[in-house]
C-alpha cells in the first residue's frame, strides 16, 4: 500500500471525528489532528483503534504518542505494514 492509499484510508477513518471541515478538506501530511482538525484526545484514541483495525496492525503506546499528525501516522502505519510483510 503506497502513501497516497494510506492517506485516503486515514481520511475515511478521521472524518467522523473532525471538528474543522476546512482543515479536513485541505488535509496534508503536516495536518495536526488536535490543533488543525480539532479532534479531541478521547476521539484520537478511537482514531488509533480504527487505524489498527483497518490496517490489521498493533500500535504500542510509544508509537501512539507520536501519532499527532498525518505524517507521523503515515510513518507508523508504513512501518507496521512493512513489519507485517516480513
Amino acid at each position: 500500500m503506497d502513501k497516497k492509499e494510506i492517506i485516503e484510508q486515514l481520511k475515511i477513518i478521521v472524518k467522523p471525528y473532525v471538528q474543522n471541515q476546512d482543515a479536513f478538506s485541505n488535509l496534508t501530511e503536516e495536518t495536526d489532528f488536535i490543533n488543525d482538525l480539532r479532534i479531541n484526545s478521547a476521539n484520537l484514541v478511537d482514531v488509533i483503534l480504527d487505524i489498527e483495525e483497518k490496517f490489521d496492525i498493533i500500535i504500542d503506546n510509544k508509537e501512539m504518542e507520536r501519532m499527532i499528525n498525518v505524517k507521523a501516522s503515515l510513518d507508523v502505519i508504513s512501518l507496521k505494514l512493512s513489519e507485517n510483510d516480513r
